[in-house]
């Protein structure tokens, strides 16, 4: 049995560390570029969005104890092949969002010293980077969460420096709510932007046989990581308006803003900052990318040698060692670009299916009372079906097309698995 050694504040700093990730150094420029000063209230328009999304993980969640996450609220719902695709899309995106990441750090070290733009130096540190997170995660859980508390607290302060720091320097003439606001098209672009700065949280819950007393601390940490999330990344994108003259045009807007108040210190400690945040996100992918074979391997769906543990620290050591091995495969050669595309679709398929099972699960379950009961569940998971449906309606069609190809890909896999498994039993 794997070890519960994920408290309560464990779980809220693991979820900021994995929703505050790379993404939040070019955000504000981006979002500014297409809703100007009411890119603020479009910010707190996507929080409200996001967390009808988050009250409905909430309920899921508090229903189970085991490793599985989403794919196994999807599996108790809706049974075998749907659960499976889930799974299968989840372990895509996280093999991808790490090998991205990694890549993206090895960038930013570049900066400092131009010898690791270099391949050869380049693929060194991508393996070196990968096989200590391996360890880290290989020797128990506690290690990993140990790493992810500081990676967390580390990537948080130089932003909240950035944040203290800027409101000394604010100019109120940058806020003006008086000129038109942004067309509709924009606007509606802008949360969506905003709305994939808020995910993550939900590839957390995959560890919850990991986590201490999940029916309670899952809805804690959720609701506590999202409020913390949203005033965060607020006040990251006041200060961005009020001290940076062309935000919109910055590609690196928090540096930039950061050397105008705070002076060539000011962009080193934000590149800093962007160098632990990635390093903390890419630990977060390690810690639940592993789990995901782990519970495809628990429900038959995946080779049983998936879910042994290791016998003295109790970890998921083959589905470690895999999702290490495959992702390391996909960052040297470049070919996660291609499940990057389609990450975004596979987030929202899986906010559609957990909201839809919230409704089937209160159906199948009436009697039970153990777990977090939403009031009013079944609105807040018609807005999350809802809000899901407008989601997708905004994906480009090649971009469903490759998702379509991934979900093939999966069934196929799923085919010739059962088949091999009936084989190998008569």
């Amino acid at each position: 049995m794997l070890k519960r050694e994920i408290t309560k504040w464990d779980l809220v700093l693991l979820m900021i560390n994995t929703i505050v990730g790379a993404g939040i150094f070019g955000l504000p420029s981006k979002i500014f570029s297409l809703s100007g000063v009411y890119s603020l209230p479009a910010l707190f328009l996507c929080a409200l969005i996001v967390f009808i999304l988050v009250l409905n993980f909430a309920e899921v969640g508090s229903r189970f104890d085991k490793t599985g996450g989403p794919y196994l609220y999807i599996y108790s719902a809706f049974g075998r092949i749907p659960a499976f695709i889930i799974g299968w899309l989840m372990l895509l995106t996280r093999i991808a969002a790490y090998a991205a990441l990694i890549n993206l750090f090895v960038t930013y070290l570049s900066y400092f010293d131009p010898v690791f733009a270099g391949p050869l130096h380049r693929n060194i540190l991508m393996v070196a980077i990968t096989l200590l997170l391996t360890s880290v995660n290989y020797i128990g859980v506690k290690s990993s969460t140990v790493f992810n508390n500081y990676f967390a607290i580390a990537k948080v302060l130089p932003l909240l420096i950035f944040v203290v720091a800027g409101m000394f320097y604010i100019n109120p003439d940058f806020f003006d709510f008086s000129q038109s606001p942004p067309p509709p098209p924009d606007f509606s672009s802008t949360v969506l932007i905003l709305i994939f700065a808020f995910t993550g949280f939900e590839a957390v819950l995959v560890n919850t046989g990991e986590i201490k007393d999940p029916r309670k601390n899952i809805p804690f940490s959720l609701v506590v990581s999202m409020i913390f999330v949203t005033v965060f990344y607020a006040m990251i994108q006041f200060v961005s308006i009020g001290t940076l003259p062309g935000l919109a045009a910055s590609e690196r807007p928090i540096t930039d803003a950061a050397q105008l108040f705070m002076g060539s210190s000011g962009g080193l400690l934000i590149t800093v900052g962007a160098l632990v945040s990635i390093g903390g996100a890419m630990n977060a992918m390690m810690l639940m990318g592993s789990r995901i074979p782990f519970a495809l391997s628990q429900e038959n769906q995946f080779p049983k040698c998936f879910s042994q543990l290791h016998p003295k620290f109790q970890t998921p050591v083959y589905s470690i060692l895999f999702f290490a091995g495959v992702t390391l495969i996909v960052s040297l050669t470049g070919s996660f670009i291609y499940a990057v595309s389609i990450a975004v679709i596979n987030k929202v398929l899986v906010f559609f299916m957990v909201s839809a099972a919230m409704i089937k699960l209160r159906r199948k379950d009436k009697n039970n009372t153990s777990f977090f009961k939403l009031p009013y569940g079944f609105v807040f998971a018609v807005l999350g079906i809802a809000a899901s449906v407008w989601l997708l309606s905004g994906s480009k069609i090649k971009e469903l097309f490759d998702v379509l190809i991934a979900i093939t890909t999966g069934i196929i896999l799923y085919a010739a698995y059962g088949f091999m498994n009936r084989k190998q039993n008569t």
